[in-house]
């Protein structure tokens, strides 16, 4: 069974993330990813970016993957709105 650590290091190992979270039961993963890469990038970029990054262990070993992205922009003001 994967690890939801270990999707993690493989998002981290390409990725530069301002803040990286995954969570998962070992097949079904959800991450929250904010990187400055994504700055420019529309949403659909942002994602297809970050399943290059995990290639083939997206057919592989990870069974399906949710993700929210964010600029750090974006980052900053969503934790602004939950306070």
């Amino acid at each position: 069974m994967l690890l939801a650590e270990t999707v993690q290091s493989y998002i981290a190992a390409g990725l530069a993330c301002v803040y990286l979270q995954v969570t998962g039961d070992g097949q079904h993963f959800y991450a929250t990813i904010v990187s400055e890469a994504f700055t420019g990038k529309r949403r659909i970029q942002q994602h297809q970016l970050v399943y290059q990054i995990l290639g083939e262990r997206m057919r592989a070993e990870i069974h399906a993957l949710s993700m929210q992205t964010y600029t750090p922009a974006e980052w900053l003001a969503t934790q602004a709105q939950a306070i």
